[in-house]
């Protein structure tokens, strides 16, 4: 059998589960995920291999409107995300929290449905988080509203917590292979390079820990990574990683009382450290102010965060 690849671009607000949802499809933790608003700031491709057919799904920043010079760029990666992809899925959230009008879809939505639109991808429907709604009637609202205003090749109603409904989704999506050479390895699940799944995991920490304001001022630089051996002789990753933050008082924060707080963080990212690199781990984390760094080029380029778009 030839060989058959599709790219598929994951997009939608922010905080409606594209994250959780690459994840769930591709068996492995290529997203961090938190109940945070735009939790992803770059675009992230997610890598799955069944046989002679390989999919890369792009998920992109949730579109949002812009605060600061960082959110401009996330916002441009969006649109940069639909090029040159076969097709897209729009993620949409059925949770009771969205509080959902069938006459007005929301405004990133609306701009995003341009976009998809303009760019004439074909677009399947994802309504996620179905396992949140108490009533279903109000799913048939849902998809009612959406179809109504775009013409989707597809609609499906899942849940990427639970896995329920994501085996249809790839159904759906191997209309969308061609005839093409895998441009990953098989083996690949990710095109993140490892310093940068690090930082993200120990950002995920400060994500679930950390409430308000704080953790969306919040980068992790990674400033040594090395393996050696320890004194058993056994391999261990050590990592040196600064928290970069815009305010002396959120310094405070995220040390915590005693240094409570940053011990907590890096007790939690040391274990998904090691559980991804299946190795002993030694973290050692440094927290630093840089005021305002969002609306400073210079701070978003050495992070790496100025290739978004």
């Amino acid at each position: 059998m030839a060989k058959k690849s599709a790219f598929i671009a994951l997009l939608g607000r922010a905080n409606v589960g594209k994250s959780s949802l690459l994840n769930s499809i591709i068996g492995e933790k290529v997203a961090i995920v938190s109940d945070k608003p735009q939790t992803t700031r770059t675009r992230i491709m997610g890598v799955m291999t069944k046989g002679e057919d390989q999919y890369v799904f792009i998920d992109t920043p949730g579109f949002h409107k812009a605060k600061n010079l960082l959110d401009d760029q996330m916002n441009k990666a969006v649109s940069t995300g639909m090029n040159d992809v076969d097709a897209a899925i729009l993620v949409v959230d059925a949770a009771p929290s969205f509080k959902f009008d069938k006459e007005n879809l929301p405004a990133a939505e609306t701009v995003l449905l341009d976009n998809i639109t303009a760019k004439k991808l074909p677009c399947i429907l994802v309504i996620n988080k179905i396992d949140l709604l108490p009533e279903k009637d109000v799913l048939f609202e849902i998809i009612s509203a959406y179809t109504s205003k775009y013409a989707f090749k597809a609609v499906v109603p899942l849940s990427a917590k639970t896995g329920d409904g994501t085996g249809i989704l790839l159904g759906e999506l191997s209309e969308f292979l061609k005839p093409a050479p895998h441009y990953f390895d098989d083996s690949d699940y990710t095109d993140q390079p490892e310093k940068v799944i690090v930082s993200e995991l120990i950002r995920e920490k400060l994500l679930k820990l950390l409430s308000k304001e704080v953790p969306h001022g919040i980068a992790v630089d990674i400033e040594r990574f090395f393996e050696t051996d320890g004194k058993d002789g056994e391999p261990i990753v050590k990592i040196d990683a600064v928290i970069i933050c815009e305010r002396n008082s959120h310094k405070g924060i995220i040390i915590g009382k005693d240094g409570c707080m940053l011990k907590r963080v890096g007790s939690m990212a040391r274990h998904d450290i090691e559980e991804f690199f299946g190795t002993k781990v030694a973290l050692k984390l440094w927290v630093k102010v840089k005021e305002d760094w969002r609306n400073r080029q210079s701070v978003i380029k050495s992070l790496g965060l100025d290739s978004l778009s």
